[in-house]
């Protein structure tokens, strides 16, 4: 059985192309987990290694029932809206009932290792071993035009697509050129270094400062003042309580009236309308937290 892994990763890119023979599948906007499985016994694990089993324990019971006595699966766990797109958002204020797990690759099966096949294998091997249900599903793919697939995500309003070369081997941990995505929704993920005084009737804090890293240096992206329901707010500022620090973590703001200053460990994904031409965040809303991904891969 392979011990914990972590998952290969996609090269961003800006736009729109077609490699021939390439295969291009809907991004998920949800927490990319790897599930591993050992006659009954499930793990699920994010991409920094946390354990999340017990926050989704249909996606574990699912896993449970599949016949393979071992397995090991990559996929995101992901909550759809009424219109069958991903939203994390929705992901992030659920208690995790009712999540899918959507799945795109296999590593593992039944005592082979599947790393140094091809992701056409890899695939053939994943439909042989998954029975699709309402919490476990395969990964859509959007036809074998890139153009093409990405016009049809558009109009879905889906996150994005990711582009995969059929003949590329698994590389675990690595950011590979043989995987790229290309993004939809300007959604970001934000280091959180801060927060102002609440104001009105808001409690606890008012708007969240992020930034984003450029080598090993924080640069400050704006205020998040919207998005946050009363219990989002309260489990922040009790987040926030052990991370209070007297200096800001921002080597480009140093003061700012009514801050509480915060050790650079918390990653908020933030919606917004574009990047301003000073590096600053547009009409940004708090979506949630991505607690499986690291403050030092938030880079501008």
């Amino acid at each position: 059985m392979l011990s914990r892994v972590r998952p290969m990763l996609a090269t961003p890119v800006a736009g729109a192309f077609d490699r021939p023979g390439w295969i291009y599948e809907e991004k998920y906007d949800g927490i990319r987990i790897l599930a591993y499985k050992d006659d009954s016994r499930v793990t699920l694990l994010t991409r920094n290694l946390i354990d999340r089993t017990d926050r989704f324990p249909e996606i574990a019971a699912a896993v449970t029932r599949l016949p393979a006595p071992t397995l090991v699966l990559d996929g995101e766990a992901v909550v759809f809206d009424a219109k069958t797109v991903s939203r994390f958002a929705l992901l992030q204020r659920g208690s995790g009932h009712g999540a899918a797990f959507v799945v795109f690759d296999c590593l593992y099966a039944r005592g082979h290792d599947l790393r140094g096949r091809t992701l056409s294998e890899r695939r053939a091997a994943l439909e042989a071993e998954i029975r699709e249900c309402t919490v476990l599903r395969l990964a859509r793919r959007l036809g074998p035009d890139g153009r093409r697939a990405l016009a049809r995500a558009r109009r879905l309003g889906l996150e994005g697509i990711i582009a995969k070369d059929p003949a590329s081997r698994y590389l675990a941990g690595l950011r590979a050129p043989a995987w790229k995505k290309i993004k939809l929704r300007n959604e970001e993920e934000l280091v959180i270094g801060g927060f102002t005084r609440p104001e009105g009737s808001r409690a606890h804090f008012g708007a969240l400062l992020v930034g984003v890293y450029e080598g090993s240096r924080l640069r400050y992206a704006g205020r998040v003042g919207t998005g946050f329901t009363d219990a989002i707010l309260t489990d922040l500022r009790q987040r926030f309580e052990p991370l209070i620090r007297r200096a800001s973590p921002f080597v480009d703001l140093d003061a700012l009236p009514g801050a509480t200053w915060l050790e650079p460990r918390l990653v908020a994904q933030v919606g917004f309308t574009e990047w301003t031409a000073d590096h600053r965040l547009r009409h940004p809303t708090f979506l949630g937290l991505r607690e499986d991904k690291s403050p030092d891969e938030v880079t501008r």
